[in-house]
């Protein structure tokens, strides 16, 4: 096939037709063409990217967005939702139960909302996990009572009086519980107790080198909220008894860290 034919199946394309009719028809700039039809693209087909096993992607009102203005109006985002994190997932249904394991994905779902910089809202939960609005309300009122903080687009505030289920599991385990015991009262998998943990301590390394908290974020790939309530928890549990299990688990990354290829400076 030679450049002349190439040429002319590539003007049959629906993206060229669009960028005929922007620019013949709406007398739009080529470049400005060109950008409106990359955001189309993204808008109603999707970020580029393949989505892992169990996640899907949903539209969010972005974190700053206000409260008075009808949603229609209101600034949006698409990010990636895990609903069903496989392995952990299973861990959590056989050992807690059906009921325990939404609680899981629902702090889950709100938690990934946050770090992507969206909030969402008890109708995203409804929608995202195939249950009825009422089935969430319970929900809430349930976790609400353990006081853990569920940041939804109604209810977003800073760190405060509650806390997240992932700040609530390091608590428990700097004030001494195991992970077997942090599992079974929160109703996680270990899997995700440790590595929640391990965060936690990758977290206060990078403090104590002096990084701020969006550097901590970034070279850790969590939301900067996350490592603010994590800096937060550490210094509310400043004991002897916290800092001894805390230099423990830093010495034990430090240790596994050598191990492996050598990671970028300051970074267990």
């Amino acid at each position: 096939m030679n450049n002349k034919q190439i040429r002319r199946l590539q003007a049959k394309t629906p993206q060229q037709r669009f960028l005929r009719v922007l620019e013949q028809e709406f007398h739009y700039a080529p470049k400005v063409a060109q950008a409106l039809l990359e955001e189309a693209e993204i808008c109603l087909g999707g970020t580029p990217g393949l989505l892992r096993p169990g996640q899907v992607r949903v539209i969010l009102a972005e974190r700053e967005a206000g409260h008075g203005q009808a949603l229609r109006d209101t600034a949006t985002t698409e990010v990636l939702w895990t609903v069903d994190m496989g392995a952990e997932d299973q861990q959590v249904l056989q050992r807690h139960g059906r009921i325990a394991l939404r609680h899981v994905r629902i702090q889950r779902l709100l938690g990934e909302a946050l770090g992507q910089g969206t909030v969402a809202t008890q109708e995203d939960l409804s929608r995202a996990l195939h249950v009825s609005l009422r089935t969430i309300k319970r929900d809430f009122a349930y976790l609400q009572a353990q006081e853990i903080y569920l940041p939804t687009r109604s209810k977003l505030h800073g760190i405060g009086r509650g806390q997240t289920h992932k700040a609530q599991i390091v608590r428990r385990w700097l004030q001494g519980e195991t992970y077997d015991q942090i599992a079974l009262h929160t109703h996680h998998s270990i899997s995700s107790v440790k590595r929640y943990i391990q965060t936690f301590a990758r977290v206060i390394h990078l403090h104590r080198q002096g990084f701020p908290e969006s550097q901590i974020a970034l070279l850790l790939q969590i939301s900067i909220p996350l490592a603010q309530e994590y800096l937060a928890v550490y210094r509310q549990n400043d004991t002897p008894e916290s800092q001894k299990r805390l230099e423990d688990q830093l010495q034990r990354l430090s240790r596994g860290s050598s191990t492996r290829q050598k990671p970028q400076k300051g970074v267990l």
